[in-house]
């Protein structure tokens, strides 16, 4: 079953690594720093940050069981759908301090995570497509925050890179079969095999993982039918 994919993986812990790997990052970042340019287009490193803060609204929402409330409320300021409501999050907060921003992020995920965790792993969650596993979705943030760690450079040690990897390839298998992705995937120790509509390819574990959330370089040389059935996760 493609849950069994997640088996070794607690996704709370991850998420609390994950965030806690931004949250030193961003903690010494100087002036200049925040406004280097990012992998998200037409995003800065602060940008980031402030996209991060304002998708806690979401986050909330879904613990608190009123995320139609919260559409609704959004569909009156004029926002309609995720693209929307990200970029209205980041545009809403530039002109606050950035020490603020990095505040509301910190304090409002925290509490997140910790209630998160206390739900427990089966318990469902209100999410926009209804309701979903408590546990599964905080896969889902575990690989958004580790991508956009990625995006705005931040390090990672060589004793963790293997096993960040190793639950990101398993997270984007577990997604595209969770979507019935038209993609045939097949793991071997080194790497990862796919197949879309008679077209294959042979991508590397971190090759792999940068497809699936939709940032592989233009320049790679991966069929662009093949990159878009594996983007699931961006």
């Amino acid at each position: 079953m493609a849950q069994d994919l997640l088996k070794d993986f607690n996704p709370f812990e991850i998420f609390d690594a994950e965030a806690a790997r931004l949250d030193r990052f961003f903690s010494g970042l100087g002036e200049s720093d925040w406004q280097r340019p990012s992998r998200c287009a037409g995003w800065s490193v602060r940008d980031v940050l402030a996209h991060l803060a304002g998708e806690e609204m979401y986050n909330h929402a879904c613990l608190d069981g009123t995320v139609q409330d919260l559409m609704t409320r959004l569909t009156v300021e004029g926002v309609t759908g995720f693209n929307d409501f990200n970029e209205w999050s980041v545009r809403r907060r530039r002109g606050l301090p950035v020490e603020q921003v990095l505040e509301e992020w910190r304090t409002k995920n925290g509490e997140t995570r910790r209630r998160m965790r206390a739900l427990g792993y089966d318990a469902p969650l209100d999410t926009m497509a209804g309701p979903y596993p408590n546990g599964r979705q905080a896969f889902h943030y575990d690989s958004e925050y580790a991508t956009h760690a990625d995006d705005v450079g931040v390090p990672v040690s060589d004793e963790e890179a293997d096993g960040r990897t190793l639950w990101r390839v398993e997270v984007g298998r577990f997604v595209l079969a969770e979507q019935e992705a038209k993609v045939q995937v097949e793991q071997t120790a080194e790497q990862i095999w796919v197949a879309v509509n008679g077209s294959t390819a042979t991508l590397s574990y971190p090759e792999f993982v940068e497809a699936t959330v939709g940032r592989l370089p233009s320049s790679h040389e991966l069929d662009p039918h093949i990159a878009a059935a594996l983007r699931c996760l961006a």
